[in-house]
């Protein structure tokens, strides 16, 4: 199921630049949430600002068939991201806050877009 996103993770690796840094630790066997950190900021920063990961693909990326049990962390290691400007995390195409309380669907994407709400 997270083969395709391994692959992206392959592909950043390979084609150097920022991403390639994070998607080696993503690919590694460190400690899982160094794992989700680096596979949030190495596919969104292949994507770009202007395109975005849904978190279930920094999960899948990594987590195998227990992906859905990274989920959880996935989104406290997203919060974190977003805190120290790592990534932005969206909904509906806003930037959301960070500090503030979100709910439902959200994206995560490299910095530099829209306005934070």
């Amino acid at each position: 199921m997270g083969q395709p996103l391994r692959a992206e993770l392959a592909r950043a690796l390979k084609g150097g630049g920022a991403a390639a840094r994070q998607a080696e630790i993503a690919l590694g066997d460190g400690p899982m949430r160094q794992r989700l950190s680096s596979s949030i900021r190495a596919l969104a920063e292949r994507r770009g600002p202007r395109r975005s990961i849904c978190p279930s693909d920094a999960a899948r990326a990594i987590g195998g068939e227990g992906w859905r049990d990274l989920m959880g962390d996935t989104y406290e290691v997203a919060g974190e991201l977003a805190k120290d400007g790592s990534v932005e995390i969206t909904q509906g195409g806003r930037v959301l806050d960070p500090d503030g309380e979100w709910c439902g669907p959200i994206r995560i994407r490299s910095p530099g877009g829209s306005p934070r709400l």
